[in-house]
């Protein structure tokens, strides 16, 4: 067997790592970063995360606390993780984040009443960026995200001025988090199956695809669906119920169909599966779907959160993501400071956020997206700043942005980002007094954040990601 000098790979993953950087500046990768994705079941998601920030800026108002309400309406996030997770495990996914939130808002008031050295904060920051990110992966968090609990612990920073101010802190957050939290699982009691029921039409909807086109791609993608609906269903706690039963029914016919489409397309059972699903979209706390018996196969066993989230801590993927965003959080600040920009915890979020893909290709338009949405959003900061708001009126205006971010965020992050600026400035300002020329710091920070978040990403690159050349080639 013939052994290849070392030169050979070293040369192949530096051209693997220039093609990376020539993507990210293509025109087709700028366009793809503007691509708005369908969507559905957007509004009841919306308006509770936009429920629970109004009643925490209300009560911090009434209460005379407004330059607490900001960490507050940090602590309702949680409203906004777990999106569509069936309401037992929303419990425990939306608790966890909770509970971290807490954790990183008394870790950043400790580190701000202790008076560290910038250089120190970021450190640590860039450290506690890369253990979120760690986190939230290993546990399958969806939502806004590890840069959340960063953004709360920085406020946190930011707001604490001696060790007297660690306890209001974490009691502004924790109050934020049960409202969030009793935000979202509110609906449980109205609608028990409503994620179930979402999720199997989702399905229904996937798998009517097929009659319309005969792509590989589309096969995967209801196959997709049918296991997602599969495992919503098994963590419903209902598995008696006889709804459920009806769901199950339905899944497995769709399932059946999927799985037998290359050499049976049986059309027929695939238009009695699509007749359903506009059924299933109601708002309703459970119907009768006549026809539908269910069958006598069991359900997947669920998943159990923590013991299966411990496990994926070990995983060697894991460990290697959150160490590249700790690189690059930590790379990010530091040139901030070094160049003597005023908010270097910002760049470092800036990186933070543009490294949440999944892949290079992923990552690339996330920052561009986070990029062009700062752009826009900056200017609208500026104005809203200028316009020297009261309490009130800024409680309104973030609501208004916040409820707006819910609603296109799974559209495109860049209009999340247009509308994420203004209000991330607004919330800021609760607390300390601001001026317009943060908007523009802001763009600066996120600039450099994001420019180094891809540099890190294409040098670090693995081999076998190589969605960004197919994309391109396309």
């Amino acid at each position: 067997m013939q052994v290849l000098p070392r030169c050979v790979p070293d040369s192949s993953r530096l051209a693997h790592c220039r093609t990376a950087l020539k993507h990210s500046v293509t025109p087709a990768t700028w366009r793809r970063a503007l691509e708005v994705h369908p969507v559905d079941a957007t509004i009841a998601p919306a308006i509770r995360v936009g429920a629970a920030t109004a009643l925490v800026l209300v009560l911090g108002g009434l209460l005379g606390h407004g330059n607490l309400a900001g960490l507050g309406a940090l602590g309702a996030l949680t409203a906004a993780f777990g999106r569509y997770e069936p309401y037992p495990q929303l419990a425990r996914k939306a608790g966890f984040v909770g509970i971290a939130l807490v954790v990183y808002v008394a870790a950043g008031a400790l580190l701000g009443a202790a008076g560290w050295a910038v250089w120190w904060q970021i450190a640590l920051m860039s450290v506690a960026a890369g253990a979120a990110a760690w986190l939230l992966t290993a546990f399958r968090i969806a939502g806004p995200g590890p840069v959340i609990l960063i953004f709360a612990a920085t406020a946190a920073v930011g707001y604490a001025r001696n060790f007297s101010d660690v306890g209001p802190a974490v009691a502004a957050v924790a109050g934020g988090v049960v409202v969030g939290w009793l935000a979202v699982m509110t609906p449980y009691f109205f609608l028990p199956l409503g994620p179930a029921r979402l999720a199997v039409a989702r399905a229904l909807a996937a798998v009517s695809e097929l009659g319309r086109e005969c792509e590989g791609e589309t096969l995967t993608l209801a196959r997709r669906a049918v296991d997602r609906a599969w495992e919503v269903l098994a963590h419903t706690g209902r598995r008696q119920d006889a709804h459920v039963r009806q769901l199950s029914a339905l899944l497995a016919d769709a399932e059946t169909v999927v799985e037998r489409w290359t050499s049976d397309r049986d059309c027929a059972t695939l238009h009695t599966l699509a007749e359903y699903e506009s059924e299933l979209r109601k708002v309703k706390r459970r119907s009768v779907l006549p026809g539908v018996e269910g069958p006598d196969r069991d359900l997947p066993a669920p998943g159990r959160f923590l013991p299966d989230g411990m496990r994926r801590l070990r995983s060697r993927d894991a460990a290697v993501t959150a160490a590249r965003i700790a690189v690059a959080a930590l790379l990010a600040g530091c040139f901030c400071l070094t160049v003597e920009l005023e908010h270097p915890l910002w760049a470092s979020m800036g990186a933070m956020a543009a490294m949440q893909g999944m892949t290079f290709s992923q990552t690339v338009q996330r920052g561009i997206q986070r990029l062009t949405g700062n752009l826009a959003g900056a200017v609208l900061a500026a104005a809203l700043i200028a316009a020297a708001l009261g309490y009130w009126q800024t409680v309104v205006v973030i609501v208004v942005l916040q409820t707006a971010t819910e609603l296109v965020v799974i559209r495109n992050y860049g209009f999340a980002s247009v509308v994420i600026t203004p209000m991330a400035l607004l919330l800021t300002g609760l607390g300390s007094a601001v001026t317009p020329g943060i908007a523009v710091s802001r763009v600066i920070d996120t600039l450099v954040g994001v420019v180094i978040g891809v540099i890190v990403s294409a040098v670090a690159i693995s081999r076998t990601d190589d969605h960004h050349v197919s994309r391109s080639s396309a």
